[in-house]
């Protein structure tokens, strides 16, 4: 049971920091705009690709 609750927690986590990623990307949140500009694009780009690293180690099964 706990491996099992490891798995959808872990899948869970990666579709949010992908979806935070895009979100992000999209523009959803409309404080980082102006001067802020960079942080929506740099946010978006690291929290997708952090949850494309973290699907890979959850598939793989690597436990860092």
């Amino acid at each position: 049971m706990p491996h099992t609750m490891r798995n959808i927690f872990g899948i869970f986590m990666i579709v949010i920091y992908v979806a935070m990623g895009v979100l992000f990307l999209c523009g959803y949140f409309p404080q980082l705009s102006g001067n802020w500009e960079w942080v929506r694009w740099a946010g978006g780009v690291i929290f997708i690709l952090y949850g494309f690293w973290r699907g890979y180690r959850q598939f793989k099964g690597c436990r860092l």
